[in-house]
């Protein structure tokens, strides 16, 4: 009892010598493109947004920087972003582990599927072009996700435009994965390809066709029970990844559906935690 009271107050203490977050605009003279969207960003119930216009990230810095940054880019289908439970509540679990720890507030596709991908791209440009003023190595900057923003964290990993936005790794929660009908969640290939997508469109974004060698390591968890993302999403990337000789692991719970997050009531928070922490220790492998 006394050694979980000593590691909570621990815990505690951390996180609140850690600096206050700060918000960054993505672009702040301008957007290079558009998804068409105006006006005000729309907040919804349980801490869910939508019409967002102007993207940024919001950066959690612990007290003291081991040199790792994970930026996470939350789920809603491409049509909304559940800001909270997979977004700003891991925060203080990151920054006590010594990691820098970002949130993306990234715009919707409304027809325009190249968005998501370039606020993406931007937010580990800005990652990595603060590297130094805040004790990163630029090569230590990985990408998370979490359903559809799975999809985008696993976008990154495999469309990226250039070394300068290839993440070092990838995390990824129940995510989708392929634009294949049967596969993939319906309503985010809708918002993000449209209704009747190119067979090119299509394929470009079953992303579990577009790994490679060059793909980077990656961690991946879901639930065995997942009717809304079906399994075979990340278990068919894992199998990219491993058929591409790229280190992969795969954690697949029993039970808890989707959209678990930070959720204390999923009932396997503890061991993805645990899991997740040991992996980002130990098990990630850095080039010299």
């Amino acid at each position: 009892m006394r050694k979980i009271l000593f590691l909570s107050l621990l815990f505690a203490a951390t996180a609140l010598s850690a600096q206050k977050p700060v918000e960054l605009l993505l672009w702040p003279d301008g957007a290079p493109n558009t998804n068409g969207l105006t006006g005000a960003q729309e907040d919804l119930k349980g801490g869910r947004v939508a019409n967002v216009v102007n993207p940024s990230i919001t950066v959690y810095r612990p007290a003291k920087p081991n040199g790792m940054a994970v930026i996470m880019c939350p789920g809603g289908g491409y049509g909304r972003l559940a800001m909270n439970h997979e977004g700003h509540d891991m925060a203080a679990w990151f920054t006590t582990q010594g990691i820098t720890y970002a949130v993306l507030k990234y715009r919707m596709p409304n027809g325009h599927n190249e968005v998501p991908l370039s606020d993406a791209e931007q937010a580990i440009r800005l990652v990595r072009g603060h590297a130094k003023e805040w004790g990163l190595n630029p090569n230590r900057i990985g990408i998370m996700g979490a359903s559809a923003g799975g999809h985008l964290a696993a976008s990154l990993a495999t469309l990226y435009g250039s070394d300068a936005t290839r993440p070092d790794f990838q995390i990824l929660f129940y995510p989708v994965i392929s634009m294949l009908k049967g596969v993939t969640h319906g309503g985010s290939r809708k918002n993000l390809i449209g209704e009747a997508p190119s067979d090119e469109l299509e394929q470009k974004y079953s992303l579990e066709r577009q790994v490679s060698p060059q793909t980077p390591q990656a961690f991946i968890m879901l639930s065995a029970d997942d009717a809304t993302v079906l399994p075979i999403n990340g278990i068919g990337y894992f199998l990219a990844l491993r058929e591409q000789k790229v280190p992969a692991t795969l954690h697949v719970y029993p039970t808890g559906g989707h959209g678990w997050g930070f959720r204390d009531n999923f009932t396997y928070k503890r061991q993805w935690t645990g899991e997740l922490e040991k992996w980002l220790r130990e098990g990630l492998a850095f080039p010299e």
